[in-house]
């Protein structure tokens, strides 16, 4: 049999990743090794544990506790009175080493290999930038911390007979003040039997693509949109008929007739990444098309809260008289990206659909998340919150248009400021093509920034070129930060070569 040295001591300072593997863990593998080369073969006699013990200058107890895990896993077998065999059925294992290759792994699902092919938003790499323009990005110093810390010990605190699973649709008392503040905030009249809640919009985006959509189906999305969702409709195999976008937002003229189409999906309050707002007549054209081909709107209101100058825009769920619109909402934007909470607003019809298809996924939601937040909005905490980070953020964005204005060529123009956490940043002196090595540049001083070409369905076609454009959030950033960056991005444009601008 093979030789195990006994455990070398080692002061109690080294740290726990370089510390060797104990004794009875050497011993273990030990033995595993000589089951799987056939030292010690089915049916063998295994040495006893006094025999192995003085051998090894182990303990007995180590070794035994070692017998004992082996036979629990059915390695060997033991009996009382009798020497320990390897067990007769045992199949010759392999043992996995360091760099042995590995046969090819079952293959994935069409879903699988539907989803591993896909490109998705890249995620921020390397080391983080100085400055960064990151949408979807807040302020840490933003969250209301301590409102939110007495509200969760709250709901901490509170007796509970037992610790179950909850209802998937959501704790009744988060639906309940959601409820109310959809109908001041949103001018939505539902029942609080209609929501349900979930982890962030784009769960909510992925139920929806999973519960409505087959494969031979196709659905209509705005072109350019968000990637997230396109890409969870396009993982249940239905295929995309992207609808052109303009300073409106949803070119509803030109959605499609005579297609199977389930489902179109919309950001009429703020079209994302460009801005519009859709206007009440093409809000009216897209509820008339739903209706007449029976199909699905899902209207994400993913940060509907923050308009400029003016009230909040209504949901377009709130005009919806014939039971199409899904309205998607979500607390990433007004709170934290990482609370992942969010919120469907369900027509009655399909509640019991999605309740049942966010049980088989993850049962619910955090409960105790939903009760602090639940009383945050029945206090009033959220939505001053939210009219808090309202003025903070418009005083972000006229920082921000004011040092576009200064730093950058006169031609540069603006898209979407009039809401929201981003603006898109127009650059004609630069091609489509360009914006990968700007994004470079500018990361090279200590800035990032996106490219929005990644948002479009298609390329831009060849005889009308799209301008190089970049999509800047600023809700997570100092006012000196972004006076600072946009001065780097003028730098970075600055030094771009020449004949980039003229290609």
């Amino acid at each position: 049999m093979g030789q195990l040295r006994a455990p070398a001591v080692r002061g109690s300072a080294a740290p726990a990743s370089r510390r060797a593997p104990g004794p009875g863990r050497r011993l273990y593998d030990m033995l595993r090794r000589q089951m799987a080369d056939g030292a010690l073969p089915a049916g063998a006699r295994v040495p006893s544990t006094r025999a192995l013990a003085a051998e090894l200058g182990l303990s007995r107890t180590t070794v035994t506790a070692v017998f004992e895990q082996l036979a629990a896993e059915g390695f060997i077998v033991t009996s009382v009175g009798r020497v320990a065999r390897v067990a007769s059925q045992l199949a010759r294992a392999e043992v996995p080493r360091p760099g042995r290759r590995v046969r090819p792994a079952p293959r994935l699902s069409v879903f699988g290999r539907r989803v591993e092919k896909m490109v998705l938003s890249a995620l921020p790499a390397g080391d983080p930038c100085r400055i960064d323009f990151l949408y979807g990005a807040v302020a840490a110093r933003d969250f209301p911390a301590l409102s939110w810390r007495r509200a969760y010990q709250a709901a901490l605190l509170r007796h509970q007979p037992s610790l179950y699973y909850a209802p998937p649709e959501g704790d009744a008392t988060l639906r309940r003040a959601l409820q109310g503040y959809l109908s001041r905030a949103r001018g939505l009249a539902c029942d609080a039997g209609q929501i349900v809640i979930v982890h962030g919009s784009q769960q909510a985006i992925d139920l929806c693509a999973r519960v409505l959509l087959d494969p031979d189906d196709a659905f209509a999305f705005e072109d350019p949109g968000y990637l997230m969702a396109r890409r969870c409709f396009e993982a249940t195999g239905a295929r995309l008929l992207p609808v052109p976008v303009d300073s409106h937002g949803l070119e509803t003229a030109r959605l499609p007739e005579g297609e199977r189409v389930r489902l179109v999906y919309v950001t009429p309050s703020h079209q994302f990444p460009l801005g519009g707002m859709l206007p009440i007549a093409r809000r009216q054209a897209l509820l008339q098309w739903a209706a007449r081909h029976r199909a699905w709107i899902v209207e994400d209101d993913y940060d509907g809260e923050f308009r400029y100058g003016q009230r909040p825009i209504d949901a377009l769920q709130s005009i919806d008289g014939n039971g199409r619109v899904i309205y998607v909402g979500t607390f990433s934007k007004a709170l934290s990206p990482q609370l992942r909470l969010g919120y469907l607003v369900l027509p009655p019809e399909l509640v019991p659909a999605f309740r049942q298809a966010k049980r088989l996924t993850d049962r619910h939601a955090p409960v105790l998340e939903q009760r602090a937040l639940a009383s945050l909005i029945e206090s009033g905490a959220y939505e001053r919150h939210v009219r808090r980070m309202r003025r903070e953020n418009e005083r972000r964005r006229a920082t921000l248009l004011d040092s576009i204005a200064q730093a950058l060529p006169a031609d540069a123009r603006v898209a979407g400021a009039a809401a929201g956490l981003h603006v898109v940043l127009w650059l004609p002196s630069l091609r489509a093509q360009h914006e990968p090595a700007l994004v470079a540049a500018a990361r090279e001083r200590g800035v990032g920034v996106y490219p929005v070409s990644p948002l479009f369905a298609a390329p831009p076609h060849r005889a009308r070129p799209r301008p190089a454009g970049l999509i800047l959030g600023y809700a997570s950033l100092t006012l000196e930060q972004i006076r600072q960056g946009v001065q780097a991005l003028g730098t970075a444009m600055a030094r771009m070569p020449v004949a980039a601008a003229t290609r």
